[in-house]
């Protein structure tokens, strides 16, 4: 057994020894997988190997398009058959709602080139003749895509890795993993020990041991899935006697089932509310191709469903239930990326989906670890989403839920109720006693929008039919029985008090909390040199001045982005988004100097936020401060102590809505006072509450950037629009690659697009935007309508040629094309005037 390796790949599931190939073809043949038992031995031998492209993540839509190409690919590459089965996948709609979820797909499908077929329901009946079409709205195939053998094509990645140079160790167990003061990591097993560069989890069902060893919480618990394999059916048999191609992967979303052909029968795959988590301490030692118990009363209105819609599953009898594990997370989507406060430790965990995913995780990671980045933004799998709030208990709760609901509508504007709430900040119940209706990010409650008192969503709006099983279209109720929520794709109830949140902050003053910031102080002799190494922006000079600035990749894609404020000599108060806390703070941790010249704190939890905003905010705040707040005194872009009432803050006159007004980070335990002292001074000037959606909708309107949408690692920071906060000057991380990209010619160019003749929709992010000639040229990364300007607006990557101002595009929104124009940025405020009020 090899002492030495570049990296170990622990796990031999597919999801590892795709891994270990993408490893070994980046040109690191030193490289080593150990599975304990045998390959596939683990969720992979079990798994149905059906291969949807249908994701409504963009990252993970990007891992399974190339995942689909690959294994193609690979087939030819080693000559092992992988067992794929281009058969296609059909999704059936029932629902206006689900019809809507597809067009909104399928948008996202034109922007990252998946191929998508419409099919009314007369066509789903000739690609199925034994489905029944009673009900159907229509239907969505993908025609590049279908089912493939787990266990071949494991064994053909096997050999690939092995032709390349990598070494796999089968029946040989991991019994510790330490890192060593030199970085270099130290992996134990009952065959003898391997020092390696990198370690790379794979271990899918061991999860959490595997973070035991380490000292980490790796947020992964599976839940059990069922499917059902029935016996021949005459029908199926005799279209294989007469050469008919095989009928594709059929779901329907709306009673959350898959169902396929299996040896002339049938493969039934419900996902049921109720299927319990498993393995919570891991499983056993001698845990091997293992299944559970079934339990088929839990699948009783699924497979009436089924059977209602395909009457021949109903025909046969069942030959075979299969019950195992699939490894979950709280959001459903894998953990891919590095591991949190670990060095050279890597993450491809948590693949409910792991068939599909596992080539696409497997490419992208070795990206990143052999070249420093991976080359799709993979924000929305990277394991810093989730924090410490993850604890086994919400686990529990979040991977049921998600499990539970992988077939409902995921609507962009829905809230899962499971583990919530959960952080909540001092004035949780005063917001919620005002109307508050609450989403969650990184765990904290955050008020999206107030309704008014007594405000009720009619009953007859709510129901979509008693016979859909995915019928979970709200919010839930109040304690009082109420329904103030119903989600939708569309313009929904909450449009017009959203409307109103922003005329209130237009107009008089409004209080937004935004605690769960993301907050950290910097500080130590070498703090602003190092900081100045790390960002594009320069750190001002002066203390009391605010800048915004932006850590890169060495290409020149956005990585974070920080409010830095120098709050006392030498000490650096640092702000970014609060889902991005563990990333952001992790990012800063690994460029850290190694001779103790700076130290990190995080402080989120010790300082909450209030944004005071509009044109009477300065009219409240003078009767709380004795600190003069006039322009000449007190100008935009600037920051300083204060005292309001007898509590203190940190003001920092900015804010993501571009109203004049401050942001008053305080002491946590002081929040309630400064909240009732605001409503107090603010009650004669029209003080009211607002929400993150009218928030989101203003900043819209000031063409203001975030994180994962116009900031991205795939965006060059100039393709971002972010010129003035970038000082080439000076040395920084990424500079070079920044202006050598630059320098080549940008590839896209952030627009702000005003659509119009849409009255019912907006553009949320993610939809195709066209030119006259019906090219696509670009995509939207965020959307809505501008309440102070009158307009739906949409943000936008474009090519260069077609982002000049006036010129004439379409962009679709729900399968319609509207007309769109280029229009200039901030379309509030272009001068930021009111800013500077």
């Amino acid at each position: 057994m090899k002492t030495q390796a570049r990296a170990v790949v622990i796990g031999g599931g597919v999801v590892g020894v795709s891994t270990l190939y993408h490893l070994a073809k980046k040109g690191w043949s030193d490289v080593v997988l150990i599975e304990r038992k045998e390959l596939t031995s683990g969720s992979t031998w079990h798994a149905a190997g059906l291969l949807p492209l249908f994701n409504l993540s963009y990252s993970v839509g990007q891992l399974h398009k190339y995942s689909v190409r690959f294994y193609e690919e690979l087939q030819q590459e080693t000559g092992m058959n992988v067992g794929f089965s281009k058969v296609s996948n059909i999704r059936l709609a029932r629902t206006k709602d689900r019809w809507d979820e597809y067009m909104y797909y399928a948008g996202i499908a034109e922007t990252i080139g998946v191929k998508v077929n419409l099919l009314t329901p007369e066509q789903v009946k000739e690609v199925w003749p034994l489905c029944e079409t009673d009900g159907l709205l229509g239907a969505i195939q993908h025609p590049d895509d279908g089912y493939i053998q787990p266990a071949d094509l494991t064994q053909a990645l096997a050999k690939g890795a092995r032709d390349l140079g990598a070494t796999i160790y089968r029946n040989t167990t991991v019994t510790g993993i330490a890192q060593q003061d030199d970085g270099q990591w130290v992996v134990t097993t009952d065959k003898g020990d391997i020092t390696a560069e990198h370690v790379i989890s794979c271990t899918g069902n061991f999860a959490r041991k595997t973070g035991e060893m380490v000292g980490i919480n790796i947020p992964v618990i599976p839940v059990e899935h069922q499917y059902i394999v029935t016996e021949p059916h005459p029908a199926i048999q005799e279209r294989r006697r007469q050469g008919l191609p095989e009928m594709g992967v059929l779901r329907e979303s709306d009673s959350a089932w898959y169902m396929r052909e299996e040896a002339g029968g049938l493969i039934l795959g419900p996902y049921e509310v109720g299927a319990p988590v498993c393995y919570v301490d891991g499983p056993s030692d001698q845990s091997e191709y293992e299944l559970f118990q079934e339990e088929l009363d839990r699948l009783m209105p699924h497979i009436e469903a089924a059977i209602a819609r395909v009457p021949a599953f109903g025909e046969v009898g069942i030959k075979k239930v299969y019950n195992g594990a699939i490894a979950y997370t709280p959001d459903g989507n894998p953990i891919v990326g590095p591991a949190p406060g670990l060095k050279n430790f890597w993450l491809n965990e948590g693949h409910s989906f792991g068939i599909t995913a596992a080539g696409g995780a497997g490419w992208q990671l070795a990206e990143w670890i052999v070249d420093g980045e991976p080359t799709v933004d993979l924000m929305g799998v990277d394991p810093r989403r989730f924090g410490p709030y993850a604890t086994e208990g919400y686990l529990i709760a979040k991977n049921e839920e998600a499990y539970a609901n992988v077939f409902t509508m995921h609507y962009p504007d829905e809230e899962r109720a499971a583990a919530r709430p959960l952080k909540t900040t001092p004035v949780y119940d005063r917001l919620k006693a005002l109307g508050g209706v609450f989403g969650s990010v990184y765990g904290w409650e955050r008020a999206n929008w107030f309704a008014p008192a007594g405000y009720a969503v009619p009953e007859e709006d709510l129901g979509v039919g008693a016979d859909v099983i995915t019928s979970h279209n709200h919010a839930p109720r109040t304690d009082d029985g109420r329904v103030v929520e119903k989600w939708s794709f569309r313009r929904s109830n909450y449009f017009e008090h959203v409307g109103s949140e922003v005329k209130n902050v237009t107009e008089n003053v409004g209080v937004l909390d935004m605690s769960p910031f993301a907050k950290i102080e910097v500080s130590g002799p070498g703090a602003r040199a190092w900081l100045e190494t790390i960002f594009a922006n320069a750190i001002p000079k002066k203390r009391g001045r605010i800048t915004l600035a932006h850590i890169l990749t060495p290409a020149g894609g956005v990585r974070a982005e920080f409010t830095i404020y120098e709050w006392a000599p030498g000490r650096f108060y640092m702000v970014s988004a609060g889902g991005l806390e563990a990333h952001d703070h992790d990012l800063l941790w690994r460029l850290l100097p190694q001779d103790g010249s700076v130290v990190l704190q995080p402080i989120t939890q010790k300082y909450g936020v209030l944004v005071l905003a509009g044109p009477r905010s300065r009219d409240v705040l003078k009767k709380l401060t004795r600190t003069s707040l006039d322009n000449k005194d007190f100008p935009w872009l600037t920051a300083k102590p204060i005292s309001v009432g007898v509590a203190s803050a940190h003001a920092l006159r900015v804010n993501f809505v571009g109203e004049l007004g401050w942001e008053l980070h305080h002491p946590i335990e002081m929040q309630a006072y400064i909240f009732d002292r605001l409503m107090e001074a603010g009650a004669e000037f029209g003080i009211r509450p607002f929400g993150i959606r009218a928030m989101v909708s203003m900043a819209v309107e000031k063409s203001y950037r975030n994180m994962g949408r116009e900031l991205s690692i795939e965006y060059n920071a100039y393709e971002s629009g972010l010129d003035r906060f970038i000082k080439p000057e000076k040395p920084f991380l990424g500079r070079d690659g920044l202006v050598s990209y630059r320098d080549a010619g940008l590839k896209w160019t952030f627009s702000t697009v005003e659509v119009r003749g849409n009255t019912e929709v907006d553009a949320r992010g993610s939809e195709a935007i066209y030119n006259e000639a019906g090219d696509i040229v670009g995509r939207v990364t965020s959307g809505g309508f501008g309440w102070r300007v009158g307009k739906s607006l949409a943000l936008a990557m474009l090519k260069p040629e077609q982002a000049a101002l006036g010129t004439q595009l379409k962009v679709k929104i729900l399968g319609t094309l509207y007309e769109a124009e280029v229009i200039g940025e901030s379309p509030f405020d272009p001068d930021n005037n009111v800013l500077r009020a």
